[in-house]
């Protein structure tokens, strides 16, 4: 059922030999057109204090790109960095949810490596009614809970009832300090975004010393929530199965089982006939792989798995602590988009000749 029938760059440094580029994080969005608007972070390094994300388009079905633009200008006394994921909500407009990151010391890191703690941060969102030419913010976010920190791992989703969902998770601050967990949860907003007044606990195994990060959740066709995320084990630093959740009233969520594989970075979506697409890195073979599967009622059943791309060795394996294998990750964070046609497009960041890229794949399921 399902084959990679193409694939091309969104973006890759055009002039290595001259200055160092890398990129990560993309996400995509797909307007009734047939335009494309992909945005994704860019910087020296993966923790330089260049780091910035830009947006690209792409008016033939993802053939071409337009050159990066800057997302979000610099503001403000303090030095910081910043990473924003994507979204198209009802009304047409573009909605960027992420972070802010301080970086007032210089020569300290977004992540204090041995704990796995991370920098002060902001949540923020951007709104764009030009499909992503202009944008209007950014609108601090005042979390219903401590963190201290937020993971940037995900877009806004809308709901068919106007509520936004902002998927994060708590994070430890850079002293380790966790009061919350290192959990996965959907920040709620009844009013485009202007509050944040309540959040939905996802996936909650902190008692076990399991964190769960790097979620993706979807409104199913029945009006159900589904969820995936990332669970590894701070005792032995190894990924767990990957759970999942559903939520029948989209206020509570109840964890139903695991999907059968280990994915890193799972993202998910669902197909025109009901089926979920998961694309994910695993921490045993090498490469980006995709799983189609359908819900029977609650229990998750597989149908097919492919590798989609195999440019680099396997994803974080439990050999060093957390913190030191997330540096050195070569490729992650698959987006897609379901195409007029069925076929899906799909873009990830990876690392090719040393220079981390991003690329598109078109696949037919």
């Amino acid at each position: 059922m399902l084959e990679v029938l193409a694939s091309g760059l969104v973006y890759r440094n055009p002039r290595p030999e001259l200055r160092p580029v890398h990129t990560w994080h993309p996400t995509i969005v797909r307007f009734e057109d047939g335009e494309l608007l992909c945005t994704f972070d860019l910087a020296s390094a993966d923790v330089a204090l260049d780091y910035r994300t830009y947006a690209s388009r792409s008016l033939d079905d993802g053939t071409t790109w337009t050159s990066p633009v800057r997302v979000l200008a610099d503001s403000g006394n303090r030095a910081s960095v910043h990473s924003v994921r994507i979204s198209r909500v009802s009304d047409g407009s573009v909605v960027a949810f992420g972070g802010r990151m301080f970086r007032d010391d210089p020569d300290r890191g977004l992540i204090n490596v041995p704990t796995l703690g991370y920098t002060e941060m902001e949540l923020i969102t951007l709104r764009s009614r030009d499909r992503g030419r202009s944008w209007e913010g950014p609108v601090r976010i005042d979390p219903p809970l401590v963190g201290p920190a937020f993971e940037i791992c995900h877009a806004i989703v809308e709901l068919r009832d106007g509520r936004w969902l902002g998927p994060t998770s708590t994070w430890m601050g850079w002293d380790g300090a966790a009061p919350n967990g290192m959990n996965a949860i959907l920040l709620v907003s009844h009013d485009q975004g202007s509050s944040w007044p309540e959040y939905i606990v996802e996936f909650d195994r902190w008692a076990e010393h399991v964190l769960h990060w790097q979620q993706s959740v979807v409104q199913l066709r029945d009006g159900r929530l589904l969820a995936v995320a990332w669970a590894v084990s701070l005792d032995t630093n190894r990924a767990e199965p990957t759970p999942y959740a559903l939520s029948e009233d989209g206020r509570e969520f109840t964890v139903r089982g695991f999907t059968g594989f280990r994915g890193q970075t799972t993202k998910i979506i669902e197909l025109p006939d009901g089926r979920i697409f998961s694309a994910y890195r695993r921490d045993d073979v090498p490469g980006l792989w995709a799983t189609v599967a359908r819900l029977d009622g609650d229990r998750w059943v597989n149908q097919e798995t492919i590798p989609l791309w195999q440019g680099a060795s396997s994803g974080m394996s439990g050999t060093a602590d957390p913190g030191h294998e997330l540096l050195q990750l070569k490729f992650g964070f698959p987006q897609m988009v379901v195409m007029p046609d069925g076929q899906l497009f799909l873009v990830f960041w990876c690392e090719e000749d040393c220079i981390k890229n991003i690329r598109w794949l078109r696949i037919a399921v």
